[in-house]
This record gives structure tokens, C-alpha cells and sequence, in this order.
């Protein structure tokens, strides 16, 4: 069964054709700078790689370019569209109501919507991508896989605020985390690699350009930390992490910023770009650090002590922990950061060995010492395979 999965953005498409259930990779690529200036569009199968600007004025026509690759006499690998029996799309937002993934349907696509506000950057884009799917794919079933459905197991106590009864019950405001796909996809292969008696708790970490600690036990989500909306928790890219709620009403109140100027501050100028004016990407920070830039040094500082804070935490509510998980780019390919999280950590068990954390991994690898009583993995997420797993499941 061919299924192709689709993780559309606000100016991109990632997608990967899969031959389910191998798991075998047909092609993959990605479009770029949907309408912006200078898009691109990247194509790879087993005998071409191909990377080309062209003009791409929205997803519709996005999506069109990948078919025209899929179909090329030269470089395609489908005869027909037909071909693909399911789309499988990553949505990041599913509230309450979806805790597994689904066929999309009328009903699906009316609480996508309904759900834009608490996700605008991301699930406007994903249901574009669904429209343009049902379009260009209309004999395919299309399928939703939504990053929030992992956390659906989180006990009340974790995803309830501290808020007046009324705005959980009549408003569904509450936790419920994200980058849920990735979360499972690691933790699941941490504990096929360790044995479920060894893998009952493990903390999963998500760094990259959206970063995220997940408590899972018995390979149940059971808390994390981010929220409401993609912002609270960890330092990330340009999201700030937590912050004292005080500091928004002082800010509106006091020094004249609207609601608007503070949420794109806290979505887009905060995190690692605001604690170093203007970088985001790790390797530039690392670099900088390096050079002695003690902006960029505080930031690597604060990001570490962030996480090791989360991880005391999940520690507490796990009653002890038998590994921890990094993942996405961030976790797998930065090797101070990592250390920097895992060093003073020996009371707790947790001892990384420098000499094996010397990788940028493709593969999982383990990176504690020999006297570590806790597993420190580094595991490669695969949002895509997950997506394609769970709706080969579905309607396989």
C-alpha cells in the first residue's frame, strides 16, 4: 500500500511517499518559501536528487509540482495518483476532541478549523494541505494524525489549570501539549531497544526549533510540558518558554504594548533569539559561544538549566526514571548542549560519557557511562514514519 504523508506548514510541504507496511522510503522532498521569494522545491528517489527554483504562489500549486514529480516518465515513480491509497497529514492541533488518528471527513475538517485559534500558525496550514489533497488525491482516503493526541493520556491533574472550574468544562482550556508524534515514535523505539521491564519511565526530549519534555510511563504520556498553546515550557527558537504571567499585564498595563505587539514578542522575539539579539539556530549560537560571546553562552546556560529543571520535575511524578530520550535536531546533533544537561547529574543516577557523546547521530546510539544507572539515548525522530504507521493501522 502506497501512502503518502504530508506535514504542510505555513510556507512549506514536507512530504514522503511510503510503501506501507515496509516502511520502505519511495521518495521524499520538500517545498520551500511558498510564496515568498525565491521557492524551492527538493525531490529524491533511489536514482535521482533533484533541487530546482521555481515559481510557487501557494500550496495548491506546491502540492501540483510534487504530483508532477511523482508522475514524470523520467524521474516519477507512480503511474497514476490512483496509486496512492491514503494521505496521511500531520495536524498539530486536535484539542479534546481527537485522542486517535482518523479519516478526514466534513466533521474532522469543521474542528480543524474550530481549532485555528489555538494553533494560528500551524492549523490553517495543515487544513490547507488537506484541501489541496482532496483535490489532487479525491479516490484517497486522507487521514489526520494530531500532535496533541499522545497527551490525551495525561491524568487530570497534570492537564487541568489552576483556573476557575467553568473554563475547563464550558471552554476546554487546559494542557494539551504538543510534538506528540515524535514523542511516541522515540519513546516506542526506546523501549523496543530497552525492554518494556527496563523502558517503564522514560523522559523524552524534543529540541529543535520548538522544544518540548514529555513524562512518559508505561509508554503513556503522563505529562508535558508544553500547554494551552505551543509557548509554555522549555526555551525555544523564538518562543519564550515559561514566563510569569504578571509580566503581560505589566507590559499592556504599564509600558504600552498591545496584545498583539506582546503574543508575536513571545511567539517570535523571545527565546533564544531574544537572549542573543537575533540568532536561533544552535550551531550559531554554539559557534559564538566559542568565540566568546557571553550572550550566546548565557542562552546555551539558561536552555540547559530549563530542561534540567523539567527533568527533576518528571522525575518526581515517574518516581524515577530508567532512560532519557533526546531527539529532533536540536537533542540529536548537539553535542555541548547535551552535556550541559546531563553534567551534575550523578545523584540521580545519570552520568554521560563525553567520548560517546561526541555525535551527531543517525541512529540510536547510547551516551551514558558505564556507571550510569539511567540510559541516555539519542534517537533520530521520524515524524513521517510515525504518520505513515498510524494510518496504515487505521485502514490497513
Amino acid at each position: 500500500m502506497k501512502i503518502l504523508v504530508i506535514n504542510s506548514g505555513s510556507s512549506s510541504i514536507k512530504y514522503q511517499l511510503f510503501n506501507m507496511p515496509t516502511q520502505e522510503v519511495i521518495c521524499s522532498g520538500i517545498v520551500e518559501r511558498i510564496g515568498l521569494k525565491n521557492p524551492k522545491i527538493k525531490y529524491n528517489s533511489n536514482d535521482h536528487k533533484i533541487k530546482r527554483v521555481c515559481r510557487i504562489a501557494d500550496h495548491k500549486e506546491g502540492l501540483e509540482k510534487v504530483v508532477n514529480f511523482l508522475l514524470d516518465e523520467e524521474v516519477g515513480v507512480i503511474k497514476s495518483t490512483d496509486e496512492i491509497e491514503a494521505v496521511g497529514h500531520r495536524v498539530v492541533h486536535g484539542g479534546s476532541t481527537f485522542s486517535n488518528t482518523v479519516i478526514i471527513d466534513d466533521k474532522v475538517k469543521s474542528k480543524i478549523k474550530e481549532l485555528f485559534s489555538l494553533a494560528p500558525q500551524h492549523n490553517p496550514a495543515n487544513y490547507e494541505g488537506i484541501i489541496v489533497a482532496e483535490n489532487i488525491f479525491p479516490n484517497a482516503k486522507q487521514i489526520a494524525v494530531f500532535d496533541t493526541a499522545f497527551h490525551q493520556t495525561m491524568p487530570i491533574e497534570a492537564y487541568k489549570y489552576a483556573i476557575p472550574n467553568k473554563f475547563l468544562e464550558e471552554d476546554n482550556i487546559r494542557r494539551y501539549g504538543f510534538h506528540g508524534t515524535s514523542h511516541k515514535y522515540v519513546s516506542e523505539q526506546a523501549i523496543n531497544y530497552l525492554g518494556a521491564e527496563n523502558s517503564k519511565n522514560i523522559i523524552t526530549l524534543h529540541l529543535g526549533g520548538g522544544c518540548s519534555v514529555t513524562a512518559i510511563k508505561d509508554g503513556k504520556s503522563v505529562n508535558t510540558s508544553l500547554g494551552f498553546g505551543p509557548v509554555s515550557g522549555l526555551i525555544m527558537g523564538s518562543r519564550s518558554g515559561d514566563v510569569d504571567q504578571s509580566i503581560i499585564f505589566h507590559l499592556v498595563s504599564n509600558l504600552g504594548y498591545s496584545l498583539e505587539e506582546v503574543n508575536n514578542m513571545l511567539q517570535k522575539e523571545s527565546g533564544m533569539v531574544g537572549l542573543t539579539d537575533g540568532l536561533s539556530d544552535y550551531r550559531d549560537i554554539e559557534s559564538e559561544a566559542e568565540k566568546g560571546d557571553e550572550k550566546c553562552q548565557l542562552a546555551l546556560d539558561m536552555s540547559a538549566y530549563r530542561i534540567k529543571q523539567y527533568l527533576g520535575s518528571y522525575m518526581a511524578i515517574l518516581n524515577g526514571v530508567d532512560a532519557i530520550v533526546f531527539t529532533a535536531g536540536v537533542g540529536e546533533n548537539s553535542i555541548p548542549l547535551r552535556k550541559m544537561i546531563c553534567e551534575d547529574m550523578s545523584f540521580f543516577g545519570i552520568e554521560i560519557d563525553e567520548a560517546k557523546n561526541d555525535i551527531k547521530a543517525r541512529e540510536l546510539t547510547e551516551i551514558q557511562s558505564d556507571n550510569s544507572k539511567v540510559k541516555i539515548l539519542i534517537i533520530p525522530t521520524d515524524e513521517e514514519v510515525e504518520i505513515a504507521k498510524q494510518s496504515y493501522d487505521l485502514i490497513g
